[in-house]
């Protein structure tokens, strides 16, 4: 044999275990295959669903699997819609929308529909005006809450055989034409003017209400203090009648004798620079007065 041939046979037989081994080693690079947290992996052969790959390390056949989607199933916001819809008064409104969402079975989501997010926003629309078309617009205005439940549920129902969870439904805003806008603000400042007045008049009630209570008040008290004075004049007039009963005439000339002495003592007590004129007998009504004090057993 020749030495050209012994030299390529030894060249032909390292080529070989060279070839084996980047072969195994594109093998293993292709049957292993890391799945991020946020992600999940469907996998075909020959065109079909073969398996889904969660997140981690995870074999496949290599040169008969193949890697086809890599879908996100973190959760995920629809751009914000507008739709108009009509009330069930037949007012026009302007409803914006956005909804929550989050990919649960890629394999549904991947195999029955093309573009999830149109299919969820044409969706929400017909529910949104579907909903607002059985209310009125003051039921749309204040059950904000409660159609919000209606289209969460009802999108959820829609969307369960694409493999996807709606986690949240929003009504950002429900907006009204000019004229309409127009007519409720004329609306709430007559319903404003109306409780200005009504609070107006409720206070003017109650004022007289406790302008009579005050008066009733003061009525009650004078009276009162009537029988206090008619009581103390009533005991006074027993007191001299009884003593006018125990002692003769000297008690009651002694009461008319002090009742002389009290009134010249009111009129001389009187302000200003004034001139008092005595009767004739008043030193005499002192002295009776006097008199008739000495007089009274102690």
């Amino acid at each position: 044999m020749r030495e050209e041939d012994i030299v390529g046979l030894v060249g032909s037989a390292s080529v070989v275990p060279l070839l084996l081994g980047l072969f195994i080693i594109i093998s293993v690079f292709l049957a292993v295959r890391i799945v991020p947290q946020s992600q999940k992996f469907v996998v075909e052969r020959f065109g079909r669903l073969q398996s889904v790959l969660g997140p981690g390390i995870n074999f496949i056949v290599p040169f008969l699997d193949r890697v086809r989607h890599r879908v996100s199933i973190l959760e995920r916001q629809l751009p914000t819609a507008s739709q108009d819809a009509i009330t069930k008064d037949n007012v026009l409104v302007q409803v914006e929308t956005s909804v929550f969402y989050r990919i649960l079975e890629p394999e549904k989501t991947v195999y029955r529909i093309r573009d999830v997010d149109a299919a969820i926003a044409t969706t929400v629309a017909g529910i949104v005006r579907a909903g607002i078309g059985e209310m009125d617009l003051d039921e749309v205005q204040s059950n904000r809450q409660q159609l919000i439940e209606r289209i969460k549920m009802q999108v959820a129902d829609a969307v369960d055989d694409w493999g996807i969870e709606v986690t949240r439904a929003e009504i950002l805003d429900v907006n009204l034409d000019a004229a309409t806008r127009e007519a409720m603000l004329q609306q709430l400042n007559a319903e404003r003017a109306r409780r200005a007045q009504v609070t107006e008049a409720e206070g003017q009630r109650r004022a007289v209400e406790l302008a009579a209570d005050a008066e009733l008040y003061a009525a009650q008290k004078e009276a009162e203090a009537r029988r206090i004075t008619a009581d103390a004049e009533a005991y006074a007039t027993e007191v001299v009648a009884k003593a006018i009963k125990a002692n003769g005439i000297e008690a009651a000339q002694y009461q008319v004798a002090l009742k002389q002495v009290e009134a010249l003592t009111a009129v001389g007590a009187g302000e200003g620079k004034q001139t008092v004129i005595l009767p004739a007998n008043a030193l005499d009504a002192f002295g009776d007065a006097f008199k008739l004090l000495k007089g009274v057993p102690k």
